[in-house]
C-alpha cells in the first residue's frame, strides 16, 4: 500500500505540480489549501506524512503544526521560505520533524519523505523495554515518557529520540550529524543546525538553567553529551 501524504500549500500552481509528481512516485497524496482545510483533513483521516506550507490563509503552517504535535505523532515536514530561518526554528521547536526551503526540488523532497518513513518504520521494529536514567533524567522507553527529577515533561516525539540517543551512551560526545542520522535512521540530507534547534528546544524542557546547561552539556567543535 502506497504511503499517504497530506500536501498543505496555498499556491495553486506549487500544490498540483508537487501532487502529481509525488503521485508518478508512488505516494497517494491529498491537498488542501489552506491551514484549516489541512487540519480538518488531518483530523479526518490518517497520514503517513504531513507536509505544511508555513504561510498559509486562515491557520498558518506553524499553528496547524502546533495543533497536530499536540493530537499526534504523525511526521511533519515543514515548507519555508530559502532565507526564513525563524520559520524553521519555530517549526522544529512547535513538533515538526524537518523543513524544506523553497524553492525546492522534486527528489529533495521525496527523499525528505522517504527518510521520514523509514524512521517510523525503524521505530514500529523497535521494540524497546527498558528505561534510561541519568541524572534525574528518567526516559521510559516502553511508554515513550520523561520525567525530569519526577515531574512529567512533555517532548516531541522528535525531542524524545533524540533524548533517549544520547541517553543511551551517558557521557558519550556525539557529533551533531550523528543524532541527526540516528534521528533520521537514514544519512541525514537536511541541515545539521536542525540539531541545534533540537538541543536548545530540550534544554529548555529539562535544564534547570537552560543558559547554563548541566545536563546536555555541548562540546565545542564536536557535539553534545548527555551528562550524568
Amino acid at each position: 500500500m502506497s504511503a499517504r501524504i497530506l500536501l498543505a500549500d496555498d499556491e495553486r500552481d506549487l500544490r498540483e505540480t508537487v501532487a502529481y509528481a509525488l503521485r508518478r512516485e508512488g505516494f497517494d497524496v491529498r491537498t488542501a489549501a489552506d491551514g484549516q482545510a489541512a487540519l480538518d483533513a488531518a483530523r479526518c483521516a490518517a497520514f503517513e506524512v504531513v507536509i505544511l506550507d508555513v504561510m498559509m490563509p486562515v491557520l498558518s503552517g506553524l499553528e496547524v503544526c502546533r495543533t497536530l504535535r499536540a493530537e499526534s505523532d504523525v511526521p511533519i515536514i515543514m515548507l519555508t521560505a530559502r532565507d526564513a530561518e525563524v520559520d524553521r526554528v519555530l517549526g522544529l521547536e512547535l513538533g515538526a520533524d524537518d523543513y524544506i526551503g523553497k524553492p525546492f526540488s522534486t527528489p529533495e523532497l521525496v527523499s525528505r519523505i522517504r527518510a521520514v518513513l523509514r524512521r517510523r518504520e525503524l521505530d514500529r521494529v523497535s521494540m524497546p523495554t527498558t528505561a534510561i536514567e541519568v541524572g534525574g533524567v528518567h526516559v521510559d522507553l516502553t511508554r515513550h515518557a520523561v520525567t525530569i527529577d519526577g515531574a512529567p515533561v512533555r517532548v516531541t516525539p522528535s525531542e524524545f529520540k533524540v533524548l533517549a540517543f544520547l541517553g543511551s551512551e551517558p557521557g558519550r560526545v556525539f557529533s551533531r550529524s550523528q543524532i541527526m542520522e540516528h534521528l533520521w535512521g537514514a544519512t541525514f540530507v537536511g541541515d545539521a543546525r536542525a540539531c541545534d534547534v533540537h538541543i536548545s528546544s530540550l534544554r529548555r524542557k529539562i535544564e534547570r538553567d537552560p543558559a547554563n546547561p548541566e545536563r546536555i552539556v555541548t562540546v565545542r567543535g564536536i557535539g553534545y553529551k548527555l551528562a550524568g
